[in-house]
C-alpha cells in the first residue's frame, strides 16, 4: 500500500481553515512531538525508497514519465508523486518499476547518487543534444561517481593533482602543464595512465551515449572523464587531452562554454600532444603525405590532427593543408586510422583494482552487487579500459605508476 504525505508544513493551516479563524484567535500549532515523529517516519521511509534513485534510473534509461508509465502500468501521476517524495511506492509497485527500468530493486533503496548537473559538465555540442540525451549522459556520470565512491572506500587512489590555469592561452597552458608534469617536448605517454596518476577518474561511456564522444566534470574536488572507448587509439588520446584542456582551462565559476570553450580545449589538446618545440625539431616544413603518416605514429595522433597542427604552426601552407586533408580523406583518414597498430590505451587503476579483487576471491559481480546495479551495467563503465594488450613497438608507455592500495 502506497503512503501519501502532504507537502504542506504540519504546523501550517491549510486552505479555508486559515480564513475561518476569528480575529484575535491564536493560531493552533502542531505539537513539536508530532513534527519530530513525521520527520522520523519520513527518514525511515527513505530507507526503503530513495526518490532521487527513481529519477536517476528513468533518465539513465532515456524514459519520459509517459514511457515509464506505459512500460510499468503505473500512472504517470503516481510516478511523479514517487519522484517528488509525495508518495512511497508499495513493494509490488517498486518491483514493477525496477523491472521496467532494468535495475535491481535495491538500487532504489540506496543513498542518493552524487548529483552531476549540466552546468558543471563540458559537453562537445550541448546545443545539438536533446534533453533526453543530456540527462542520460549526466546519469552515466552519476553512476560513474557512485562507482568511484566504492573504489575510494576500498582502495587508496591517487589524489587529484590537475593544475588550474583558468583563462590562460591554450598553447601556453599546455606548455605549462607539460612543464609541471616533467614531460619535456617528447611525445606524451599513455594518456589514460598519465591522468590516472594525477587523480583523474576515467570511465567508459555506455553504448547509448557514444554520440557524445566524451565529457568531463569535477565533483567534490575529484575530476572525472567519461570516454567513448570504441574509437581508434589516436582519437581516444585526443579526446583525453581535450577533456584535460577543459579541466585545466575551465575550472572557474565564470569560464566560457559552448564553441569558445570547445575551440580552446581542442587547441590545448593539439599543443599538449604535439608540443611546438618537438614538432619544429622534426623539420616537417611542407611535408609529403608519407612524412605526415610517419610522423603521426611518433606522436600517437591522427593524421588529420597532425596536418592541422602543422598548419597552425606554419609548417603547412593553406593550399598545401587543404590538398593534404583532401588526400587523407580519400584514403579513409577522415573517419579512422587505416592500418594503425596503436593499441587502445587501458586503465592501470581498474586493472589493479580487479587484480586485487581476484586475489581476495572477489569479482566484478561482487562490485555490481555492492553498487546495486547489474554486472553488465558495471561492464559498460570499464569497457575498453580493462587490459587489452599493449604494443610497445609502436608507442611506448612512460613509467607512470599510480599508487593503489587495498584498504584493509
Amino acid at each position: 500500500m502506497e503512503r501519501t504525505y502532504s507537502a504542506v508544513h504540519p504546523s501550517r493551516p491549510r486552505g479555508r481553515h486559515r480564513a475561518s479563524r476569528r480575529p484575535g484567535q491564536r493560531q493552533r500549532r502542531a505539537h513539536p512531538g508530532a513534527v519530530h515523529r513525521l520527520i522520523y517516519e519520513l527518514r525511515e521511509l527513505r530507507k526503503v525508497f530513495t526518490p532521487e534513485r527513481l529519477v536517476l534510473a528513468r533518465k539513465r534509461r532515456r524514459m519520459t514519465l509517459a514511457a515509464l508509465a506505459r512500460e510499468s502500468g503505473i500512472s504517470a501521476q503516481s510516478i511523479t508523486a514517487f519522484e517528488n517524495s509525495r508518495k512511497v511506492p508499495s513493494e509490488e509497485t517498486l518491483s514493477s518499476l525496477a523491472h521496467s527500468l532494468g535495475f535491481p530493486i535495491d538500487f532504489f533503496r540506496a543513498e542518493p547518487a552524487p548529483d552531476v548537473v549540466a552546468g558543471a559538465v563540458s559537453f562537445r555540442a550541448p546545443t545539438k543534444m536533446s534533453a533526453v540525451e543530456r540527462d542520460s549522459a549526466l546519469s552515466c556520470g552519476a553512476i560513474a561517481a557512485t562507482l568511484n565512491q566504492w573504489l575510494e572506500a576500498h582502495f587508496t587512489l591517487p589524489r587529484p593533482d590537475v593544475p588550474a590555469y583558468d583563462g590562460m592561452n591554450p598553447e601556453a597552458a599546455a606548455e605549462q602543464v607539460r612543464a609541471d608534469w616533467g614531460l619535456g617536448e617528447a611525445p606524451a605517454p599513455n594518456m589514460v595512465h598519465l591522468l590516472e596518476a594525477r587523480g583523474v577518474r576515467i570511465f567508459s561511456l555506455a553504448p547509448d551515449c557514444l554520440d557524445i564522444d566524451a565529457f568531463s566534470t569535477t565533483k567534490h574536488g575529484v575530476p572525472y572523464i567519461l570516454l567513448n572507448t570504441r574509437k581508434s587509439s589516436e582519437r581516444g588520446r585526443f579526446d583525453v587531452a581535450h577533456e584535460l584542456g577543459h579541466l585545466v582551462l575551465h575550472s572557474g565559476a565564470h569560464s566560457p562554454s559552448g564553441p569558445t570553450a570547445e575551440a580552446a580545449a581542442d587547441a590545448f589538446a593539439s599543443a599538449f600532444l604535439m608540443p611546438k618545440a618537438g614538432i619544429l625539431a622534426q623539420q616537417l616544413d611542407q611535408p609529403s603525405l608519407d612524412r605526415i603518416l610517419s610522423a603521426k605514429r611518433r606522436w600517437g595522433v591522427s593524421a588529420m590532427a597532425l596536418a592541422y597542427r602543422l598548419r597552425t604552426l606554419g609548417q603547412l601552407s593553406e593550399w598545401k593543408y587543404h590538398q593534404t586533408a583532401k588526400q587523407l580523406s580519400q584514403m579513409g583518414y577522415r573517419r579512422g586510422e587505416p592500418g594503425s597498430n596503436l593499441a587502445r590505451e587501458s586503465s592501470q587503476i581498474l586493472t589493479k583494482v580487479f587484480e586485487a579483487l581476484r586475489a581476495a576471491h572477489m569479482s566484478h559481480f561482487d562490485v555490481a552487487r555492492a553498487m546495486n546495479i547489474r554486472p553488465d551495467e558495471l561492464n559498460e563503465f570499464v569497457f575498453g579500459l580493462t587490459p587489452i594488450g599493449f604494443n610497445g613497438g609502436e608507442h611506448r608507455t612512460a613509467p607512470v605508476r599510480p599508487a593503489l592500495q587495498l584498504v584493509k
